[in-house]
């Protein structure tokens, strides 16, 4: 599809340099060897001549010798560092080490912006943003010059709110590359224990001696089953991850991020492994763990397709029901590798009765009410509050769960309790009957509901597939709404069944070559003086793509035909400086075609096009500004932007126009974060927010990256 050239502004998951000198941009990294030793030659303390002297130091080693060194401070106060500073490999820092990149930080990512060259103005001012400390990799030296300014009593007298941030994040840092250290050390162990029929010991998982495990969890004091894991996790850092292991070493990645990459390439060979990980490595720092999660997980489906279905269909044999205790007394129930698209359809099917429960006065937030729903749904219960019982124990029509209850069909009656004994209870106006009469004095030995669970997620779940990968021309991951990224055949097999749903809607969307919205459109009925409705399809030999024989999609596909998209040019102009009017069919027989409109996203300048004329945004600018950021425009928040209120950057009541280039998504959190007097947020171009706290940090986010 036509698309303007790429925004000079990258993605919110990436972060090129933006300007040549700058920390992270090509061929420079944060610190150079002869600047770290020059600032550590430049102040030996003056209240100690030898480093042992003071109880806390080891014994210098001679390939790391254990330097004192402080920060340089207008007030000339030393600090001392508690151990070797390991800050330098092979003479430049560490890779993982590097400041952030560019213009731009992400949260969690160390590093500022630039870094300021004036003195540091207190004894914490090494650790401000900007300065030396603020950047440097994790170690014992960074641990140590931590310790320093947190004094005596812990209280880091005279470091200000951005300074002490500061510490923070190298403390989250030094932990970091303490964990690291702790797994090479395991890894080592496992070297030292080879199972003796499986060498060499790091050529396949599990190669060690069988109680090598045992061995850890007695000197850990924790259980096999942890100390499995450290050995697991160890092993996979060195032989698939090797660009984790560096940046978890430098700290840039803390241990429960890596686990997440770790999990991520488990299904994957070593070499598949570093692939994968070659395409989110750069960013991983700054991800939440959400957002790392899909990132990785996208990563190794286009790494390894076949695998990624192998993958789900293998997780299917191990589908279950788990049951456990909860620490209050009460107790949990899940299902486990259960199918997406069921998932989905009874997590709607819940808060559907939740919502009923809500309109019928039951108490509680939609937490509680969906808990109750899923016990009713399952248990044939109804927790609405009764009405009064009529006189004569007769049948009223209430609305019981046989009418519209959870043991009734609900959404287009063909869901549990359709056919059931009863359909939901005992009749006689009891009230699975929907009457009035006496309630069931013990409802839990009400049967199972049999029917089937209605298909309703084709028409109220945002499904994200590549217009390649639904006309058969690509195998690239999709997007599910609150499942994450689905491999190639599950997207395809869910476009297939939401097809077949003729109250399925259909947007497109344009995107850039990093995956920004820059168009988009909604689908719309053709005219009926000129509709086209589509044709059987022809007879076709497979194609490569197609979903394999004995493979059928969700929603009892097979019987009937199956879709065919097209998606071709209409003919028509669209509207200016947009992307065209384009025609999609499904190929379904009986179905017209539908015509949609491409308009232009505004990304880097604004036209105003769209602006309201009053405070409420009209609604395709609600929904325009939703797909440019899919989610809350909040540095960390990953909550849908459908759930989310339409939030005036500069007020409405101080000016500020209802328009692209002055809102967006954030949730009811990030509202009233904002509008506090102590936080800042600029939206320093129509697609790009700024947000400062009240220590003065800087934080950026940018539109939604899609799948392309």
């Amino acid at each position: 599809m036509p698309a303007q050239p790429a925004s000079p502004d990258p993605g919110r998951d990436d972060d090129p340099a933006r300007d040549a000198g700058e920390p992270g941009a090509a061929g420079e990294d944060w610190l150079t060897r002869e600047e770290w030793i020059a600032w550590l030659d430049s102040s030996e303390p003056d209240d100690w001549d030898d480093p042992g002297e003071d109880p806390g130091d080891a014994p210098a080693q001679p390939h790391a010798p254990a330097r004192s060194a402080h920060a340089p401070a207008r007030s000339g106060s030393a600090v001392r560092a508690a151990g070797g500073a390991r800050a330098l490999k092979g003479g430049h820092a560490a890779k993982g080490g590097r400041a952030a990149k560019g213009g731009r930080r992400g949260p969690g990512q160390p590093g500022s912006a630039r870094r300021s060259a004036d003195d540091s103005p207190g004894p914490a001012g090494a650790f401000a943003t900007g300065h030396l400390l603020d950047a440097a990799p994790g170690g014992a030296a960074l641990l140590g010059l931590a310790e320093n300014v947190a004094g005596e009593d812990d209280r880091f007298a005279g470091a200000s709110d951005d300074e002490l941030t500061g510490v923070i994040c190298a403390l989250d840092r030094a932990e970091a590359s303490a964990s690291a250290l702790k797994l090479a050390a395991v890894a080592e162990l496992i070297r030292r224990r080879p199972d003796p029929g499986r060498e060499p010991v790091l050529d396949e998982p599990g190669g060690w001696e069988e109680f090598t495990g045992s061995e850890l969890a007695w000197a850990l004091a924790d259980t096999r089953w942890a100390a499995d894991n450290l050995l697991d996790l160890a092993w996979t850092l060195v032989v698939k991850l090797p660009g984790t292991r560096a940046a978890f070493r430098s700290g840039v990645l803390r241990q429960s991020k890596v686990e997440i990459l770790a999990r991520g390439v488990a299904h994957l060979t070593p070499a598949e492994a570093r692939a994968a990980e070659a395409k989110v490595l750069d960013r991983a720092g700054r991800l939440t763990p959400g957002g790392l999660r899909a990132a990785i997980k996208r990563a190794a489906m286009e790494v390894a397709r076949d695998k990624a279905r192998k993958q789900r269909q293998q997780g299917e044999k191990d589908a279950r029901v788990e049951r456990w205790p909860e620490h209050s007394g009460n107790a949990g129930l899940a299902g486990r590798e259960l199918p997406p698209a069921d998932v989905l359809a009874m997590d709607q099917r819940i808060t559907w009765w939740a919502k009923k429960l809500r309109e019928a006065g039951l108490d509680g937030d939609m937490d509680r009410l969906r808990s109750i729903a899923l016990i009713d749904i399952m248990l044939s219960r109804d927790s609405r509050p009764q009405p009064p019982a009529s006189t004569g124990g007769t049948s009223s029509g209430q609305d019981g769960p046989g009418d519209g209850g959870p043991g009734d069909g609900g959404l287009g009656d063909g869901g549990p309790g359709d056919g059931g004994p009863g359909d939901g209870g005992r009749g006689d106006g009891g009230p699975g009957d929907g009457g009035s009469g006496p309630a069931d004095p013990d409802p839990t030995r009400m049967p199972p509901t049999p029917g089937v669970i209605p298909a309703g997620f084709a028409g109220c779940i945002n499904l994200t597939v590549t217009l390649p990968t639904m006309l058969g021309l690509a195998d690239r991951p999709g997007e599910l709404s609150g499942i994450g990224p689905v491999d190639p055949a599950l997207a395809r097999d869910l476009g297939h069944a939401a097809a077949r749903n003729p109250r399925t809607t259909y947007c497109v969307t344009v995107t850039d070559e990093q995956g920004h919205a820059i168009g988009h459109g909604c689908a719309r009925p053709e005219p009926k003086n000129r509709t086209r409705t589509a044709r059987p399809p022809e007879p076709r030999p497979p194609r490569g793509h197609d979903p394999p024989a004995g493979h059928d999609p969700p929603g009892r596909p097979g019987t009937g035909p199956q879709p065919e998209f097209t998606f071709t040019a209409s003919g028509e102009d669209g509207p200016p400086g947009g992307y065209g009017t384009w025609r999609l069919s499904t190929g379904l027989p009986g179905r017209p075609d539908l015509l949609v409109t491409l308009d232009p996203i505004a990304i880097d300048t604004c036209d105003h096009r769209f602006e309201a004329r009053g405070h409420d945004p009209g609604v395709k600018l609600k929904h325009l500004t939703q797909i440019r950021h899919a989610t809350c425009t909040g540095p960390t928040c990953r909550r849908p932007a459908q759930q989310c209120d339409f939030e005036h950057n500069i007020p409405y009541e101080a000016g500020g126009a209802t328009c692209m280039c002055n809102g967006g998504p954030k949730c009811r959190h990030e509202h009233r974060l904002k509008q506090h007097p102590s936080w800042k947020v600029e939206q320093i171009t129509p697609a790009t927010f700024r947000w400062t706290t009240p220590s003065g940090r800087q934080y950026t986010t940018e539109p939604t990256r899609y799948p392309t």
